[in-house]
């Protein structure tokens, strides 16, 4: 593969197969600028605003999607997450980037190497010191925020906890980068009640707080004055990252008598958890009603599947999978009530298990009102479904069964700086499956009729879905 480039693949016209595709690409899609509105970059990182050691920081640490593959290529765990110098990291990757032939990862490391560095070489074992001393030289000089800026990204939205104290949020709003950065609520902490780290959450949440919580009204009350607080500091979007969505009956008295069990504690039972877990969400969610937010729901990963690493290496090391839950009942039921209440805030879902898409494509349509055009999404591919099979299937359900007219568009849900061109690949994706009906007379042949909707799912979509400041 010494002599291979990537110039007979990541060409101007990548995944692009056919003139109307390219001229919705080029003409439409390929300038607008990007709305990141999940994903997991370091907020200390853009704040302090400088550039990254080198390119095995800038692109491994972090990325559980290239630490699986290198599991699977063999690659000893030294090179992964262990002590192994940066650079000899960086060739235990190169090493395992052949054989990701027809992964992802094959086409977003070129796409990557080629928009940040310039770099059309393959990156294997032949090649990865010359790649990895041009990119390091170019990294020296790039800051977070001018790799940002590179990519056109005005938006981008980080995954916080409430208890963070957004300084670095602040810090970033003072200086006037290019592109703003909002932080988006994510109380995943709050659902643990089973877990030891519990109590250990709710003493850090009390600080943040001035008054302990000893109850429901307390962890109540907290939780508002953080709501209130993310809000001031520019946040409009909430997250959760669940197995499933939580409906289980409940009244607030039962939860308050459970979490005083679990604070006095005592073990709790699957059903008490559950109660517990539906009050707390029910709650959450009118708040974020309240403030105009948007709420994501990240439904269905089955994680932390390999208790040995996980005991070695904590959570998000690179173990976690599809789970099989049975969404549409619970699903039901709380939108439901919600919308039945009057207090169901846009909602964006996203689903991981393939088979569930249908599921997920109606069920979002059963909450739409006049207060907002595609007021309740169904997600863009996500995790494992964020490749060209993952999208295209979920961009067909969304056509069949509602309005792909409507749809936000892509997201990165990346750690990584260098993770933005996903969403030219995502563009280019989208301008192809459009191309490829109006070649079957499935649709019209209108370049300017396409080319608004393009624009739209890629960005108009979501500033009128989400309205930042």
């Amino acid at each position: 593969m010494a002599s291979i480039t990537s110039k007979n693949f990541i060409t101007e016209n990548f995944l692009l197969n056919s003139d109307i595709a390219i001229k919705l690409y080029h003409d439409f899609a390929k300038d607008m600028p990007i709305i990141d509105y999940h994903n997991h970059l370091s907020p200390k990182q853009i704040a302090a605003n400088k550039p990254m050691a080198n390119l095995s920081d800038a692109w491994l640490n972090g990325d559980h999607y290239k630490w699986r593959a290198m599991r699977a290529n063999g690659i000893d765990e030294k090179y992964i997450t262990g002590n192994a110098s940066q650079e000899e990291k960086f060739n235990k990757w190169a090493e395992t980037v052949p054989y990701t032939l027809r992964n992802p990862l094959f086409h977003w490391t070129h796409l990557e190497l080629k928009r940040y560095f310039d770099v059309d070489a393959i990156l294997q074992e032949s090649t990865a010191s010359t790649i990895y001393a041009k990119a390091n030289t170019i990294l020296a000089h790039k800051t977070p925020a001018q790799l940002l800026e590179q990519m056109n990204v005005e938006v981008i939205c980080t995954t916080d906890d409430p208890i963070d104290d957004l300084a670095y949020h602040q810090e970033i709003a003072k200086q006037g980068f290019f592109t703003k950065v909002y932080p988006t609520f994510r109380p995943d902490q709050l659902f643990l009640i089973n877990k030891t780290s519990f109590e250990s959450y709710l003493e850090k949440l009390a600080t943040c707080v001035s008054f302990p919580i000893h109850s429901l009204d307390d962890l109540l009350k907290a939780i508002q004055e953080r709501v209130d607080f993310f809000n001031t500091n520019g946040c409009r979007l909430s997250d959760f990252g669940l197995e499933q969505i939580y409906a289980f009956d409940f009244t607030d008295d039962e939860a308050n008598t459970i979490l005083k069990k679990r604070l006095s504690g005592s073990v709790l039972s699957e059903a008490e958890t559950n109660s517990y877990k539906s009050c707390i969400q029910y709650h959450l969610s009118k708040m974020y009603h309240a403030k105009n937010w948007v709420q994501q729901f990240h439904l269905g990963a089955l994680r932390d599947n390999n208790t040995r690493l996980l005991e070695e290496l904590g959570a998000d090391s690179g173990c976690d999978s599809m789970g099989d839950n049975a969404h549409a009942k619970s699903m039901s039921a709380f939108f439901g009530r919600l919308d039945h209440e009057g207090i169901l805030a846009k909602t964006i879902s996203y689903n991981l298990n393939p088979s569930q898409n249908e599921v997920f494509a109606t069920m979002m349509g059963n909450y739409n009102t006049g207060e907002c055009a595609g007021k309740m999404q169904w997600g863009s591919g996500w995790w494992f479904l964020d490749q060209k099979d993952g999208m295209e299937k979920q961009m067909n359900a969304l056509s069949n069964m509602g309005l792909l007219s409507r749809f936000v568009g892509m997201l990165t849900d990346s750690r990584s700086f260098l993770s933005f061109p996903r969403h030219e690949y995502f563009r280019r994706i989208l301008c192809d499956l459009l191309a490829e009906d109006v070649r079957k007379g499935l649709v019209p042949d209108d370049l300017n009729f396409l080319g608004k909707m393009v624009q739209d799912i890629c960005y108009n979509n979501a500033v009128n879905y989400f309205k930042f400041n």
